[in-house]
């Protein structure tokens, strides 16, 4: 299944044999320190900037209805993200990983995300369109 939306997602999470615990790390574009004139320029037109994760929250699909209630509730913890990256943890037997099991998961990503490294998360932006950052 290709997934080009939030929505794409949370429905192909609902679809999984075992249930699903999504997790998310919302990021905000910072300039970096020593960043060029040029660098400074792009940023400054909106473009460009380094993705610095702000905070991260998970879900069950059960507790979202759609992107929109998502970016409703994310306006409370983080106002300004530009990116949310997703990913999944899958439970077992029937029960959906709690929110315990899913602290050390989110640390790994938040550090993925601060280094660069983003196999195996979806970036999606503030419309709930998945974004190709490559």
């Amino acid at each position: 299944m290709q997934i080009s939306s939030f929505d794409d997602l949370l429905g192909a999470a609902r679809l999984q044999p075992e249930p699903q615990r999504l997790l998310f790390v919302f990021a905000v574009s910072e300039l970096p320190d020593g960043s060029s004139d040029a660098e400074r320029a792009r940023y400054e037109a909106g473009e460009g900037g380094a993705l610095t994760p702000q905070v991260c929250a998970d879900k069950t699909p059960d507790e979202l209805t759609d992107f929109a209630a998502l970016l409703r509730e994310s306006q409370q913890f983080a106002p300004q993200w530009v990116i949310v990256f997703v990913a999944a943890l899958s439970g077992r037997a029937g029960l959906a990983a709690s929110s315990e099991d899913a602290a050390p998961v989110l640390e790994h990503m938040v550090d993925a995300v601060r280094n660069g490294r983003l196999d195996g998360l979806i970036p999606f932006d503030r419309s709930g369109h998945a974004v190709d950052l490559r």
